[in-house]
Order: structure tokens, then sequence, then C-alpha cells
């Protein structure tokens, strides 16, 4: 397993090193006691080929595995079988897109809890604007910074990864709570940055349910998600075709008092549900350390 891990580290460069260099410190100091890898793209194997593959040559995929794997699976299982018992509903009948905003940002497509799509790709940086990373941009971009700026790959990929996002859109910060008070003050250049967000995040969102043919609820996680009322409204008021209306009041509360709910009753609901990854990493953990003990 260590070996495999290693063997993909060229796909999370900024990931599986250091989770393997914690891996082989604890097998150094405990070689009896078991661990467990818990992966976030994991969630996301059961995405069929339409949605995972890239229109590139074939050989890219079947040699070096260029496809779409997508991330913030932990969360996305936690927040869809949390906004089922809220929901009071078989999570196995329900059609939900969840929303992970946080400095990372995507949106799930979850079909009778699986998923079917997300925004993410081949790496974290596909899809949604994010606190320091750009999101979708056309790859063109690269040979035209190559020709007109003289940058080399690795530097456009480092500004795309850490100078990009909310931070190189506002100038001021890529923490939301900065951008939205900069915004409100009358910065632009943060307002603007409000608006790329939101209305990226809300086409997102619409997207993800051609993959679903009906939407049961939109459900919000994340640093962002979980507490910026000011992107929840400004989503919700650009998702009313979908039958989604924010209660102003519950959004106002992050939904606390109405079991996550911050929309009008309605056949669509939208909610607040807080993730927690690491309960579902120890859930994982417990299950499989759980099943080696049985083996042994």
């Amino acid at each position: 397993m260590i070996a495999a891990i290693r063997s993909s580290s060229h796909l999370a460069p900024l990931h599986n090193p250091a989770n393997l260099a914690g891996i082989e410190a604890v097998r150094a100091v405990r070689p009896d006691l078991p661990q467990v890898a818990v992966f976030d793209t994991a969630f996301h194997q059961t995405m069929p080929p339409s949605a995972f593959r890239y229109a590139v040559p074939e050989e890219w995929y079947t040699r070096y595995g260029v496809r779409r794997y997508g991330f913030h699976g932990t969360s996305y299982r936690f927040v869809s079988e949390r906004a089922a018992a809220l929901l009071g509903r078989p999570l196995t009948e329900l059609r939900l897109v969840a929303a992970h905003l946080g400095n990372g940002c995507s949106v799930a497509a979850v079909r009778d809890g699986a998923s079917v799509d997300t925004t993410m790709g081949l790496t974290p940086l596909e899809g949604l604007v994010m606190g320091t990373r750009s999101g979708d941009v056309d790859p063109g971009v690269f040979g035209y910074l190559a020709d007109r700026a003289g940058l080399t790959i690795g530097e456009i990929n480092e500004a795309l990864y850490t100078t990009s996002g909310l931070r190189g859109l506002s100038g001021v910060s890529n923490d939301m709570r900065t951008v939205e008070a900069a915004a409100a003050e009358g910065n632009e250049r943060a307002r603007l940055a409000m608006e790329v967000f939101v209305h990226r995040l809300a086409k997102a969102i619409a997207g993800m349910v051609v993959s679903l043919e009906r939407l049961d609820a939109l459900v919000f996680t994340g640093g962002i998600g979980e507490n910026s009322a000011f992107v929840r409204s400004q989503v919700l008021a650009r998702l009313g075709f979908l039958g989604l209306i924010e209660d102003t009041g519950a959004n106002a509360r992050n939904g606390r008092d109405t079991r996550g709910r911050i929309s009008l009753d309605g056949k669509v609901m939208a909610m607040v549900v807080p993730t927690d990854e690491e309960l579902m990493i120890a859930r994982d953990t417990a299950r499989l350390a759980a099943v080696g003990t049985q083996a042994v």
C-alpha cells in the first residue's frame, strides 16, 4: 500500500509525500500499530466515464492516468449522510448537489448516495474560483503566456495555484471574510471577486443537476458554505428557476434552528450542513481496524 501511495504521488504532490512521511514515522516507532489511509478521491470512483473522462488522446488516459478524479470526497460522504438524516429520508432515494466551499472549493452531484459528477478534476485546480486557486481557465493560457510573457509552465502553474482565485481578483486576501468586508466598504476589485465567485458557483450547481435529472436538496458546507450567509443568499438568488427561494431569517442564522434548512418550504430545499471529515476518517479507521482484527 505504501508503494502504491508513493507511485501516485505525482497526482497529489502536496499531499501524498507528506502523509507518507507521517505513516513511515509512526511505523518506525509503533510497527505494531494499524494505520488506515483515507482518500478524498475514493468517493468519486462511482462517476461514470462520461463525467470522468477528458476529450484528450487515449494514450494520455491509458498510459498517464489523465482523467477527472475529484476531491473533497470524505466531506461529501459525511454531509450527504447527514443531510439525509436531517431530511428524514433514505440517502439511497435522494438527489443532492453539495457545495464544499473553503480555501479549496468544489461542487458534487450525489445520486442515491453515490457521486456521479464533481467540479475538481485531475488536480484540485479545476473547477470553481477558490482562495488562491484560479479554477477553470482556458488551457490555451499556458501557450499564450509562454509566448507573450516568457513564463515557464512551472511559473504559470505556481501562479494559478498560489496567487490567483479570490486573492488574485481582489488584491486583498484569499479569505472570503476579508474580501466580503472590503467589497462592503466599496473596494471594486473585492466586489468583482465576489461576483465572479458567486457566478461560477451558481453556474456549477445548476450544471450538476444535469447528472441528477431532478434536485431534492442543495447542501452548503465548508468554512464559506457554513458561515457566509451573503454568499449563500447571492447563489440562491440566481437559482430560483430550480425552485430554491431563500428564507432570509433561517439563512442569516446558518440554518441552526431549522434542521439546516435555509430556503422556504418547497419540493427543493437548500441546507447548511457542517462537515466533519475527521469523524468520517475516524469511523473508517475504526471499521477497517475491526475487520483487520477479525481477520487475524
